[in-house]
């Protein structure tokens, strides 16, 4: 994890990803997952699964969150966190990670911390999580 992470920051984004989790909509799966992005700058963004009847059309929190700081202007991230409502930590699909991976940068990787209901979690980078992401 970069030093510039302080637990602080962590217990920040951890909190905004449970509440994120309260908004999901997973009536087919029970699986809520909420997640919470923080900009360079320190402003955070959150997003929640969404599942739909049509199961392709289900969108990840990760990739919500991610979105909808987009949405707002802004693509440099320094981390995200995640929590789902499984007991065990749960990490993010490979959808996610690619997408993580877009707006990371060499030598500055995106810090993942993944939670589980209980709030036993782990931090990672991306790099880690996708040492191969594909790039253009």
């Amino acid at each position: 994890m970069p030093d510039s992470h302080s637990d602080a920051m962590i217990q920040s984004l951890r909190a905004a990803a449970r509440q994120a989790r309260e908004s999901a909509f997973c009536p087919y799966s029970d699986f809520a997952v909420g997640a919470a992005v923080m900009c360079a700058d320190g402003e955070i963004h959150r997003g929640c699964n969404v599942e739909n009847a049509s199961y392709g059309l289900t969108m990840c929190a990760e990739r919500c969150a991610i979105f909808s700081a987009v949405a707002a202007g802004r693509t440099e991230f320094a981390a995200l966190a995640l929590v789902t409502s499984a007991a065990e930590i749960s990490r993010l699909c490979g959808a996610c990670r690619q997408v993580i991976a877009q707006f990371s940068s060499p030598g500055a990787p995106i810090t993942v911390i993944s939670e589980s209901i209980s709030g036993e979690y782990v931090v990672e980078t991306i790099e880690q999580l996708l040492p191969s992401a594909f790039t253009l």
